[in-house]
């Protein structure tokens, strides 16, 4: 009797137990999130692929220059006796600015102008007399020698008190001077600079894998801490060699500056183009996707991820050409990409321009 009851309760207890898991199996499966439930579809913003004219620019660090700069020296060793300009005034070519001492220079000239009218007659009375056999061949030779020398004498002297008078070579403005009148001057004095400011120059440098992308007559933007202004100018030399150095190529433009508010020694932000594209397509860049052999973007077609490879070209601070690969109109995935896999469910949160 008592076997009979404790298998019973054995019996009882084996079908309590398979009850139990029954019931947990079957609750399981109709739980939410359960294995071999469909995932949402994943929410991202995306681009509409559009065309737009593109420019890839190069940035460098460029200084201001004068067209023309000269320091004004004077040539001979005297004395300082007129000032003829005023300083920072404007001035122009051929100008008088400084007249030096030429007292003795003028006297020495008029010696040998004396010296020369007195060599000329005895020249000419030779001449004369060697038609008749007077005098002989070499006593004429050397009067001509002689008067020959004179002449020298005076052109030396004619240009010596030329060098008296400094003029300005070019138009331009000239700078702060240095001496007074009756200073005595030496070549190695520094008078003043005079600088043509109506049309700078800017010299900056680039790398050298844009050497071919430049050429004279390109165009460039620059701008200037403290300037709202942005300024154009035009590339007129550019280096034949490479700085081996920093391998830059120094590249030379010019500017006008009709305002007059630029000045040599500025340091300038250039901007140069080195190439452009019209009614190129265009992504953001975020959108690109490194691979191992090249790049690919995600696209959104019939609500499905689709990884596309892509060609990339120019690009500016935001966006990048797409050479090959989607196009225009295409939806192309800018966030979430991470998170998705091939032909994965999206959905279009949000357009982004």
């Amino acid at each position: 009797m008592r076997h009979t009851q404790a298998l019973l309760v054995a019996i009882t207890n084996i079908l309590l137990l398979t009850l139990a898991t029954s019931c947990g199996s079957s609750d399981g499966k109709n739980a939410p999130g359960a294995a071999g439930a469909k995932r949402p579809p994943t929410a991202i913003n995306a681009f509409i692929a559009r065309t737009q004219n593109i420019t890839s620019t190069v940035n460098a660090s460029g200084t201001l220059l004068a067209n023309e700069e000269v320091e004004i020296r004077p040539e001979l060793q005297l004395r300082v006796v007129n000032l003829y300009f005023e300083e920072g005034s404007n001035v122009t070519k051929g100008q008088l600015l400084v007249k030096l001492d030429d007292a003795d220079i003028v006297a020495q000239l008029k010696k040998a102008q004396a010296q020369q009218a007195l060599t000329q007659k005895n020249v000419d009375r030779l001449a004369e007399l060697l038609k008749i056999n007077g005098v002989s061949k070499q006593e004429y030779d050397a009067a001509q020698t002689q008067q020959k020398s004179y002449d020298a004498d005076i052109e030396a002297l004619k240009n010596q008190l030329r060098k008296t008078e400094i003029r300005a070579p070019f138009s331009g403005q000239i700078g702060l001077r240095n001496i007074s009148e009756g200073a005595y001057v030496t070549p190695q004095t520094l008078i003043a600079t005079l600088q043509q400011l109506s049309t700078l120059k800017i010299d900056f440098a680039i790398p050298e894998k844009y050497a071919q992308s430049i050429k004279n007559n390109s165009r460039l933007q620059f701008i200037i801490d403290g300037f709202k202004d942005t300024f154009d100018a035009t590339v007129f030399a550019i280096e034949p060699k490479i700085d081996v150095a920093t391998r830059n190529i120094k590249v030379r433009a010019r500017t006008q500056n009709t305002s007059g508010k630029l000045l040599p020694g500025m340091f300038a932000n250039v901007s140069l183009g080195i190439a452009s594209h019209q009614n190129a397509v265009m992504v953001p860049t975020q959108a690109i996707m490194p691979i191992a052999r090249g790049k690919q973007v995600i696209v959104v077609k019939a609500g499905k991820a689709t990884y596309v490879p892509v060609e990339t070209g120019l690009r500016d601070a935001d966006l990048v050409e797409i050479t090959s690969g989607i196009q225009v109109g295409d939806t192309v995935v800018t966030t979430g990409l991470m998170q998705l896999k091939p032909n994965g469910d999206v959905k279009v949160a949000k357009i982004v321009k």
